[in-house]
C-alpha cells in the first residue's frame, strides 16, 4: 500500500506517528518535532490536521531520527 493509499484509508491517523516520535524522543511539542525533522512547523500542523499526507521524504526522516523502522511507522499510521 502506498502512502497516498494509506492517507485515503478511513483508518489513517497521522497523530499516532507524530505522538509516538514525540514520546520516544522526549520532545516537548510539535514545534520541537518540526525542528528535529527539519521541516517548518506548519508542515507538522497540516499532517496532524489531515490536510497533508506523510510523504516518503518525511517518512524517511522520521525513521532516521526515531529509529522506528519504516514498517513500524507505517503501521502506526493506520489505527
Amino acid at each position: 500500500m502506498t502512502n497516498k493509499q494509506l492517507a485515503a484509508s478511513p483508518n489513517y491517523n497521522p497523530n499516532r506517528v507524530l505522538d509516538a516520535i514525540i514520546e520516544k524522543l522526549q520532545l516537548k511539542n510539535d514545534a520541537a518535532l518540526s525542528r528535529v525533522l527539519e521541516v517548518a512547523p506548519p508542515v507538522i500542523s497540516k499532517i496532524r490536521h489531515n490536510t497533508l499526507p506523510i510523504g516518503a521524504t518525511i517518512l524517511i526522516r522520521m525513521h532516521e531520527v526515531s529509529d522506528f523502522s519504516i514498517r513500524e511507522l507505517r503501521e502506526l499510521m493506520v489505527a
